[in-house]
């Protein structure tokens, strides 16, 4: 007889899921209450609130998705795109790469700037396609490359749309409580995450914000968006502002009490203390990689704190250090992906996960990994590195 699965306790540094807080966990085991509940009505207005402080946005039409990051993507795109349209897409990674799918998928075409992978996206390349294609009505772009560890230029990339008159269209998948996000300040107008990066979270959920001007054009279609459940003009009636809400989906009851909690363990650290949270840990393990002379896949200025792209040393398997993690120190990080499959390994800090319990952990057994490997390191050095990081900040 088939028995209950038990997982094992790992601590998750790859590029997502991350760590979920014991509290959010505990969330999941709440007593299930129907969707049109109207106790659950009011926990869906509490989540659109906190969604639109960790967005920075006062949009009305902010949500989460009930499902995946990936159905965030594609509502963004099915919503403001039409059979016919053009949209600019950058691609610097995987994740552009699926940017352009969607944009195919809904009948129009893809105009591609493209920079290499770990390199930000080029604004001067966005500018010239805005200037080439006047009839583009969209330019689609990822803030935080999470194949590669790659930031880009979020805010001079929108100021660019702007001055074009095309909406953006914005992956903050892995961004999204991790690194300065300001979609109104920027002017973005569909913007989606995902609830398993930064806001460590169970995956399975997508918040996604929409501008007045994107609401505007969506409102404005001639044609049915292609896609029934992720229509936003009929979502808008379920998570819309009014008390009576129409019923469109069952949605995930104990999942949003899950955002709900991780949402608001946000809202208590603060957005900018979880910000420079992230960037402290990061340069911790950043001195700790460099002491065992590895490098670094990103230039300095463009790495994301909450994922490090680390270059695997030559003569190292990639496969053989990743597991021997996983089975002898119940430790997660992840591989590269694409063309840089085998060459980089991605290290996730992120949210939850982004303590320096797991800096420490992740460089003693990394230096374990690489010794069994033949790489030749000075013993310690990773850690003392760190620690000695970590000790510069307090002063002692």
């Amino acid at each position: 007889m088939t028995q209950s699965f038990f997982p094992p306790q790992r601590t998750l540094m790859g590029p997502g899921p991350s760590d979920v807080s014991p509290r959010v966990l505990a969330s999941l085991a709440r007593p299930t209450i129907g969707h049109l509940d109207p106790l659950f009505v009011s926990l869906m207005d509490e989540i659109k609130g906190l969604l639109q402080y960790a967005f920075q946005t006062s949009n009305e039409l902010t949500l989460p998705i009930s499902a995946p990051g990936s159905a965030g993507m594609e509502a963004c795109f099915v919503n403001l795109l039409s059979c016919g349209d053009t949209a600019i897409v950058c691609q610097n990674g995987v994740f552009g790469g699926r940017m352009r799918e969607n944009v195919e998928r809904c009948g129009a075409t893809a105009v591609m700037v493209e920079d290499d992978w770990g390199a930000p996206v080029d604004p001067h390349k966005v500018a010239e396609a805005l200037k080439n294609h006047p009839e583009a009505s969209v330019l689609a772009f990822v803030h935080a490359e999470t194949s590669t560890g790659t930031r880009s230029d979020a805010e001079t990339l929108c100021k660019l749309a702007r001055e074009h008159g095309v909406l953006v269209i914005m992956d903050t998948v892995t961004s999204l409580g991790g690194i300065e996000l300001k979609v109104d300040a920027w002017g973005a107008d569909a913007v989606y995450s995902g609830s398993q990066k930064c806001l460590s979270c169970v995956p399975g959920i997508s918040p996604v914000t929409f501008s007045p001007r994107a609401v505007e054009r969506i409102q404005a279609r001639a044609h049915k968006v292609q896609s029934w459940f992720l229509d936003m003009q009929l979502v808008m009636g379920y998570w819309g502002g009014d008390s009576k809400r129409a019923y469109h989906h069952t949605a995930p009851v104990n999942a949003l009490y899950a955002l709900h909690e991780t949402l608001v363990i946000l809202q208590e650290e603060g957005l900018d203390n979880a910000i420079s949270r992230h960037q402290r840990n990061h340069k911790a393990l950043v001195a700790g990689l460099e002491a065992m002379g590895l490098s670094m896949a990103v230039e300095e200025a463009w790495r994301l704190p909450q994922l490090n792209s680390v270059c695997i040393p030559d003569g190292v398997d990639d496969a053989r250090v990743r597991g021997r993690l996983l089975r002898d120190f119940d430790l997660e990080i992840g591989a590269g992906l694409g063309a840089l499959a085998g060459k980089t390994w991605r290290i996730g800090l992120m949210g939850h996960a982004s303590r320096q319990r797991n800096v420490i952990l992740c460089l003693n057994a990394l230096e374990t990994a690489l010794k069994a490997e033949g790489y030749a390191l000075d013993s310690g050095a990773a850690v003392e590195a760190a620690s000695d990081y970590y000790q510069s900040l307090t002063g002692s």
